[in-house]
């Protein structure tokens, strides 16, 4: 029998192991999928732990410090949210033995808390002597691809080859001289064309839109590009109008007036050098059949997000009216034109030269739901490629990380008086969580594969980690196989999983404001002041 604070942190800390176990199944390559239906029945097949959190509604509020641990660890590295999630369940699990070896449960929590934080600062200052290499050239294709593998293959298991070596290109022909590579810069053709196989994806540098042309040209060379965030028509009076007309003359007149403004205005456009009008508004028929007069490709953006984003890919300026634009205000690309992949119409702007502002990968897929996730792969990928940036340095994956800091942390432990020993030593037990997980979604023995990994480690092996294709227990050199994981990655992960689990074992008491009880007040009747005649 708990009292009632012992019974509260036992159900907070069941509450986060129930969550790590969710994703925990779904960690590694040979993770399991999760189906998601979220609460507008929308349906998610995936293994990425950051979209089933996102989906998922978390209720209890201690499983939400698990959650906002991984949405930090997704803002701040975009990879890794199933790494904070399994190690602080697991760190959570551990914390349950200790808090019930007899003490009370609030100097048990010190105790514990104290010892994850000295492990957790122990495990950060060991992680920088197990930096196995680092990235050398960001701009050789083939380097950055070798280093996207591990981040997509979680993913993408099988295709992280072919995927890794888009990103690789798209990302590598965007990267400025400055080395500050911004993720928005990558758009995924989210305009998803059913068809083909994940093979038949390409890296467009410029930009595609899942959108016809408005008029009768459907492709331009050197582009010379006017950009307008307003509809492609006449301009609208304010305030209402009355026109008086007397007879039929002053009728034709009338028209005929308003097609010769729209024709001055036109050909004021196509006299500047514009050969492609993009518009964020509609296109009225008569300014159609006078861009069609003047030979102007029309394309017509219903997006602001994607007008933003096509000025920033060819250097233009958004006009708010339809005045000629100046040649700083316009825009530059080799080729716009009218394509069409698989049965889908599409419009490309196209720059032959290989540093654009923006690459574009489009994805090819048999269903919705794999396109999504490669979609999430290619998100993954691109968010190691800017960390990469950040931080060339790499650890070895596949658990061998995790087993070297268990086996120094244990030392370390060991080395350390007190009480708070036993919550060093469970710290450095929780990292063998990794290797198992990884062990288990794989069908191997998980104890077998940890005492191997122990084993060879003693021999002071530090880069060899579980071999996940291998039939029986194995272990091989990760940096030999290409299997690298980012320290940054590893360095966030550790420390906001350690920051989540101690911040619910320092929470005794959950209160919840809510509205007093007792009966409620009498709603009376309705409307008892009008007649009952009316």
């Amino acid at each position: 029998h708990y009292s009632g604070l012992e019974e509260a942190v036992y159900r907070n800390i069941q509450a986060c192991k129930e969550l790590a176990q969710t994703t925990r199944t779904a960690y590694g390559p040979n993770g399991m999928n999760k189906m998601v239906i979220n609460h507008l029945e929308k349906l998610f097949v995936t293994n990425d732990a950051a979209t089933i959190l996102r989906e998922l509604e978390v209720q209890h509020p201690a499983a939400k410090m698990l959650v906002m641990a991984s949405h930090m660890q997704e803002q701040e590295v975009g990879d890794g949210t199933n790494f904070v999630l399994v190690f602080a369940g697991v760190l959570l699990e551990l914390a349950e033995d200790l808090l019930r070896m007899g003490l009370s449960v609030s100097e048990a929590s010190c105790i514990v808390i104290e010892g994850y934080e000295k492990a957790c600062k122990k495990a950060l200052e060991i992680l920088p002597d197990l930096v196995c290499c680092s990235a050398k050239n960001l701009r050789d294709v083939e380097e950055v691809a070798s280093l996207l593998h591990t981040s997509v293959m979680s993913k993408q298991y099988g295709n992280e080859r072919f995927l890794a070596k888009l990103i690789a290109q798209a990302c590598v022909s965007i990267l400025p001289d400055s080395g500050h590579f911004n993720v928005d810069n990558i758009r995924v053709c989210k305009s998803k064309i059913v068809g083909a196989g994940i093979s038949a994806s390409s890296v467009l540098h410029g930009m595609v839109f899942k959108k016809e042309t408005e008029g009768d040209v459907t492709s331009v060379k050197d582009a010379k590009i006017a950009v307008y965030s307003c509809p492609f028509d006449g301009m609208i009076t304010e305030t209402k109008g009355t026109v008086l007309i007397k007879n039929a003359e002053e009728l034709m007149n009338f028209s005929k007036g308003e097609e010769n403004l729209m024709d001055l205005q036109v050909k004021a456009i196509a006299d500047s050098g514009a050969n492609v009008v993009v518009t964020g508004g509609k296109v009225a028929d008569m300014a159609l059949h006078y861009a069609n007069k003047y030979n102007l490709m029309l394309v017509r953006l219903n997006s602001k997000w994607d007008l933003r984003r096509l000025c920033k890919t060819v250097g233009a300026t958004a006009l708010p009216r339809l005045t000629p634009p100046t040649l700083e205000e316009m825009g530059h690309c080799s080729s716009v034109y009218l394509s069409e992949v698989g049965d889908t119409q599409v419009v490309v702007f196209k720059h032959e030269k290989e540093d654009g502002a923006i690459s574009t990968i489009l994805i090819r897929g048999s269903t919705d739901n794999l396109m999504d996730d490669i979609e999430r792969a290619v998100d993954d990928g691109v968010n190691t490629f800017k960390v990469l940036t950040r931080d060339k340095r790499l650890v070895p994956g596949g658990g061998a990380t995790e087993i070297e800091l268990a086996k120094q942390i244990t030392s370390y432990g060991e080395s350390c008086p007190g009480l708070d020993q036993y919550a060093i030593k469970k710290f450095a037990e929780a990292f063998e969580s990794i290797p198992r997980a990884l062990a288990e979604n794989s069908g191997v023995k998980a104890n077998e594969v940890i005492s191997k990994l122990y084993a060879v480690h003693q021999e002071g092996k530090k880069n060899v980690g579980f071999d996940i294709e291998a039939e029986a227990a194995a272990v091989k050199d990760m940096l030999e196989a290409g299997v690298l994981d980012t320290y940054l990655g590893k360095f966030w992960g550790i420390k906001l999983a350690t920051n989540a689990a101690v911040t619910v074992l320092r929470v005794d008491q959950i209160i919840m404001a809510k509205p007093a009880g007792g009966p409620k007040p009498p709603s009376g009747k309705k409307d008892w002041d009008e007649d009952q005649n009316d």
